[in-house]
């Protein structure tokens, strides 16, 4: 019997209504996830020096357990982004991450011994550094590399306003009912995330896409794919934009790392605010700033390129540093906090997108994702005890000085090498069969 093309048309037709709806509820699902994992995955993070510093620890000592975190993440983004490549289970990551990340957080709670407050950051830091990837990974596969951009600009602005509400009711749940109430709100936003990411479908997940291989294999990039984490990392180590990102960055967060907890401390130790609602505050103004910067930063690197919205976010870390040390004070987070809302929004957008766009066609996209994470890890691992010590030995104005001023190395190297990098932040990229992004994608 043949099938009529009327009743063809209306099957075809179906089944496109159907992939349509699909697709619709995973971006809802993943602005939802972005929203919740926002509070889950920094849980007690912004609130950690305070609340250390409540139980007598130093700021030297404070910085030296974030460190610890920070290298431990670092060490693992590369194997994670690796693992997101391969893995169909990416779902499954960020909900394993996740209860992790919520049982780390309540070992602080549980105990403030060093090595328990140590083995607790730690953990944090290897869990965040799989759900990053994972996130990256599935949005990639649901809207593809054409609809990435825009997709992760507005994944970016939930997860802003996830911190956001989740630094808003933090502080006021520590200033209600005391700091310990901070690990549950963080636990409860642990379950929504779970129930978010379980939301998505699995059938509009494309693991290619995922990793940045579109279309039917070609063999040459089927091989690519195939031959494992080597191969990827040759791949990384033959894009010299993508080693200038990378070494900018780590600049920046060498300074920017330890700005926030530190501008906290600074305050409270000075007896100019409450704890918990200081501390909330500079991530609240932050949040929000960021939420509209990175509005702001989708749609001018969709127009400008990805290379003016970096300049702009390293140029803002100078600036901060110098306003942080000179205004010591309550009032100080406005400004503060709204230029670390400018650095990181932009970033936030801006980073993922233009690593998508570098290695778009070599099946490693996420393992360039780690890899960038792990360079700009080092940094941000570092800044917290850099940043604790120098406060400790030489008082809070040099800190924040000495921090503000690694960001000019970053500056230097994007302005020196901005005939390279232009060409190849010039907009969003559009999906290739394969091989790597032709402006200044090797040496």
């Amino acid at each position: 019997m043949r099938t009529s093309p009327t009743l063809a048309a209306s099957a075809n037709a179906a089944d496109g209504d159907a992939a349509g709806g699909d697709r619709r509820r995973a971006t809802r699902a993943l602005c939802a996830l972005n929203f919740f994992m926002a509070d889950m995955q920094a849980g007690i993070g912004p609130f950690l020096g305070v609340f250390l510093q409540q139980r007598g620890w130093q700021p030297g000592a404070i910085g030296s357990v974030m460190t610890a975190g920070g290298v431990a993440g670092m060490l693992m983004t590369v194997p994670a982004g690796a693992f997101i490549d391969h893995t169909a289970r990416k779902r499954w990551v960020v909900v394993i991450t996740g209860i992790c990340t919520v049982l780390a957080s309540f070992l602080i709670l549980w105990s403030q011994a060093g090595l328990v407050v140590t083995v607790s950051q730690v953990a944090t830091a290897i869990a965040g550094a799989a759900i990053g990837p994972a996130v990256a990974g599935i949005t990639l596969g649901v809207v593809r590399q054409r609809g990435f951009n825009a997709q992760n600009g507005r994944n970016q602005a939930w997860n802003h306003a996830g911190n956001m509400v989740g630094a808003a009711l933090s502080g006021w749940l520590g200033f209600r009912y005391g700091m310990p109430a901070i690990f549950f709100l963080a636990a409860l936003f642990g379950v929504f995330a779970i129930l978010s990411v379980l939301a998505i479908p699995e059938r509009t997940i494309d693991h290619r896409a995922a990793r940045g291989l579109e279309g039917p294999h070609d063999g040459k990039a089927g091989a690519a794919a195939d031959e494992g984490q080597a191969q990827g990392l040759r791949t990384l180590l033959q894009n010299r934009p993508l080693l200038i990102l990378a070494a900018a960055l780590a600049c920046f967060h060498l300074g920017n790392g330890a700005m926030l907890p530190l501008y906290g401390l600074a305050v409270v130790g000075a007896g100019k605010g409450n704890p918990a609602m200081f501390t909330a505050l500079t991530v609240v103004v932050a949040q929000a700033v960021m939420i509209v910067t990175a509005l702001a930063a989708m749609r001018l690197s969709a127009t400008r390129g990805y290379w003016l919205v970096m300049l702009v976010s390293f140029a803002s870390l100078p600036l901060r540093g110098a306003i942080a040390g000179s205004v010591i004070d309550s009032w100080g987070v406005w400004p503060v906090q709204a230029l670390d809302g400018i650095g990181a929004g932009l970033q936030s957008v801006a980073v993922p997108g233009l690593v998508a766009c570098l290695l778009d066609g070599t099946g490693r996209v996420n393992v360039g994702q780690g890899a960038v994470m792990t360079v700009q890890g080092l940094g941000a691992s570092l800044s917290p005890a850099i940043g604790g010590w120098l406060a400790q030995l030489f008082g809070y104005q040099v800190a924040f000085y000495v921090l503000g001023g690694f960001a000019l190395a970053s500056l230097a190297l994007w302005i020196g090498f901005a005939a390279l990098l232009r060409p190849a932040c010039a907009g969003v990229c559009e999906p290739r069969a394969g091989g790597p992004l032709a402006a200044g994608a090797s040496s």
